[in-house]
């Protein structure tokens, strides 16, 4: 039977948040001690466990044919492989970060001066785009330290709260790109396993559109359905059952929680009441 080969970090915290949803969509996998590759029990399935860095070069041989990586390790390393699906955590910059005693106006301050960092190729194509000139110092790890010691005038490096900069005197002072964990495929990928690629995406996608979801049921006087119906479209409109009570409703809906609250507050306005909000785990559109 075909399986699946996906990579996926070996630690840290896109390990974590990869196992986490591989989790959340029914795939069960047994981590064993060490362990560096390993079968899913319910799924065509098996994980690879590779340094993040490694993964663009095992997506481009066909090694494996999928991987969860980070966007910004894939634009620096692989080229033209293709993003199947943006899985929205593990979220950070690649920014420029200067001295805080540096002073800044905009990137083209940084004209003839020396970057540190361990992304030459995306800090290249951003120069080319501004048309600058600069020297790139490559630095495989603690690039932060590189203005400290007079290495380097500038950094370009992965930003996610900035504690890290702060700890090193240093201020971020351009964002060159945002990533996030995406779902990538080899272009070697063949028939069998693009099906199941195929099968893995769904479920992700279902479990993403539910982490973006909200699960909304209020009771409303029948006077008011119209106007709250048009606060609450729904994927394709809300569900309205008759309320034990004459005159009063149930409303049922979908909403996005990111425009939660300012929903909320507008249902109050046209009567709702007793309004239930609940998680949602999956949605399969």
């Amino acid at each position: 039977m075909s399986k699946l080969k996906i990579a996926v970090q070996k630690t840290g915290r896109l390990h974590d948040d990869s196992m986490r949803i591989l989790n959340e969509i029914g795939v069960s996998i047994d981590n064993g001690k060490d362990q560096l590759k390993v079968a899913a029990r319910n799924f065509p399935l098996e994980v690879f466990y590779l340094r993040n860095g490694d993964i663009p070069h095992y997506l481009k041989d066909g090694v494996v044919d999928a991987a969860i990586i980070g966007e910004n390790v894939l634009i620096e390393k692989g080229g033209n492989l293709t993003i199947v699906e943006k899985l929205g955590f593990s979220r950070c910059k690649v920014s420029v970060a200067i001295p805080k005693s540096s002073k800044f106006k905009s990137i083209q301050d940084l004209e003839g001066k020396r970057i540190a960092t361990s992304y030459p190729n995306t800090v290249n194509q951003y120069l080319t785009k501004n048309n600058i000139n600069a020297n790139l110092h490559i630095i495989n790890g603690s690039v932060e330290i590189a203005p400290n010691i007079g290495l380097a005038d500038a950094i370009v490096d992965i930003v996610s709260s900035g504690s890290t900069l702060f700890k090193n005197n240093l201020k971020e002072v351009e964002v060159i790109l945002k990533s996030e964990a995406v779902l990538a495929a080899s272009p070697l990928i063949g028939k069998e396993q693009q099906e199941i690629l195929d099968r893995l995406q769904f479920r992700l996608q279902s479990v993403l559109k539910g982490r973006q979801s909200k699960y909304v049921l209020l009771n409303a006087p029948n006077d008011k359905i119209e106007d709250i119906i048009k606060i609450l479209p729904g994927m394709k409109s809300p569900t309205v059952l008759p309320l034990a009570e004459e005159g009063w409703s149930s409303v049922h809906s979908v909403i996005n929680k990111h425009e939660f609250w300012d929903i909320i507050d507008e249902l109050k306005r046209e009567g709702a009441q007793g309004i239930l909000v609940c998680p949602i785990e999956n949605m399969v559109l």
